[in-house]
């Protein structure tokens, strides 16, 4: 049984230990404490209610200061400084660092001085990270000495494996990338103050220009893909669900129902579960809550002269991702055991 901490209970945190009960991965992994500096009734509050994916399934209660979950004891600590949280005492084997606040290395390595072995990080982080994952693509690259690995972000999980899928049949050129991606709460409900004057305005209302680093991710998974890609980003009046409009060069010449036959065949193959495709009319609502790190929308695909090829893919930007944490933590396990 892997011993997990949670430190910074919000949209990701939440998600994390809410994904751990449906998956079916509660006999593999313990949820043992959440580091949360909020009160300790609105941490059970907004973990048994969300406006997203709606009422826990599970009875959440408080007793003596743990969050009850079923048989499932929870420690609950209100500490901003890592270094003084007890994890070599609870005996952690990772830390999910999902705060927003702890991504650069030199800051999560507070996990590691309070005693956990391993620390996850729910965001891109700096290039000194033992390693950046994208489970299903690169997961294997994972060894018994990594200590602070990435999770990369949820758009990163979203594309990688659709450009790995069509350059392994294809031949990636090029491409240009606009993440159409929901609100977070880094935006103003009302216009208030914000270093990025963007994010000043009011959230829902507007279609929000962001700056985004996921060409810089892209190539950081797939190193052949070096400044072979750009990216743009806006941010749309949703409160969930993200869609990629994606744009490659390949190398060989293809049509729609190729492209379509490869990227149906990996979601049912190598991509299993991660990876998933639909050729129903559907929109973003309809991809809440799913646990896959993307969804090709095959009624969408367009292709230009044979080499262009136009995708639209879906992703719950939450959901899937909090899911790809488990699995990746479950995967540096495994590497650690092998040593």
């Amino acid at each position: 049984m892997i011993r997990v901490a949670i430190n910074g209970y919000g949209r990701i945190g939440r998600s994390i230990l809410r994904a751990l009960y449906e998956s079916g991965k509660r006999q593999q992994i313990q949820i043992v404490a959440i580091n949360e500096l909020a009160k300790p009734e609105a941490i059970r509050h907004l973990t048994q209610y969300d406006t997203t994916h709606g009422r826990f399934g599970q009875t959440v209660e408080l007793q003596a200061g743990k969050l009850h979950i079923g048989d499932d004891a929870i420690a609950l600590f209100h500490q901003s400084d890592a270094t003084k949280l007890p994890w070599a005492e609870l005996d952690i084997d990772i830390v999910f660092e999902a705060s927003g606040s702890l991504i650069e290395r030199e800051a999560c390595e507070a996990h590691i001085i309070s005693g956990a072995k391993q620390v996850l990080i729910s965001h891109p982080s700096s290039q000194d990270v033992d390693a950046t994952i994208v489970y299903g693509v690169n997961h294997q690259l994972l060894t018994a000495d990594h200590t602070v690995v990435s999770n990369a972000s949820c758009t990163t999980n979203c594309i990688v494996p659709v450009i790995d899928v069509l350059d392994s049949y294809f031949g990636v050129i090029s491409g240009a990338i606009t993440t159409i991606h929901s609100a977070m709460n880094d935006q103003q409900v009302i216009d208030a103050y914000h270093d990025d004057l963007r994010r000043t305005r009011a959230a829902g209302q507007s279609i929000i220009p962001v700056d985004t680093k996921l060409a810089r991710g892209i190539e950081r998974i797939l190193p052949k893909m070096k400044d072979k890609f750009e990216a743009i980003s806006v941010r749309v009046p949703t409160i969930n669900v993200t869609a990629i409009d994606l744009s490659v060069t390949l190398r060989e010449r293809v049509d729609i129902s190729r492209v379509n036959s490869v990227l149906q065949q990996a979601a049912k193959g190598r991509f299993d579960g991660i990876l998933g495709y639909t050729d129903e009319p559907l929109v973003s609502c309809d991809f809440n809550h799913d646990p896959r790190s993307s969804i090709v929308d095959a009624t969408q695909t367009r292709v230009s002269d044979g080499h262009l090829v136009k995708l639209l893919l879906w992703c719950d930007n939450e959901w899937g991702f909090a899911n790809r944490m488990l699995d990746t933590s479950l995967a540096m396990i495994k590497a650690k055991s092998t040593k």
